[in-house]
């Protein structure tokens, strides 16, 4: 199982991201408030601006304090890393 940093220490598992949007628009923001709502939010900001939200195959909401698009960037370098590794193999 592979993990990705997402800040302060913390991982998430990348079989398990549906989703990675920014938390700006007024649909993502009552999509917060209903998994707060409902105890379904992981809020790993320390207590810092939300930057990121990420949905999970479970419907938990993820609050990270680190951009949107630098955890995609995280992502894509792993996949890269995923397919050099693979093309070693040969």
């Amino acid at each position: 199982m592979k993990f990705i940093h997402i800040g302060f220490g913390n991982m998430v598992a990348l079989d398990r991201i549906v989703a990675l949007v920014s938390p700006d628009s007024a649909p993502i923001k009552r999509l917060i408030q209903d998994a707060k709502d409902e105890g379904r939010t992981i809020d790993v900001t320390c207590g810092r601006r939300t930057r990121a939200v990420i949905i999970t195959d479970s419907e938990h909401v993820i609050l990270s304090a680190i951009q949107a698009e630098t955890i995609a960037n995280r992502l894509e370098n792993d996949d890269l890393d995923e397919d050099d590794a693979e093309g070693e193999e040969d």
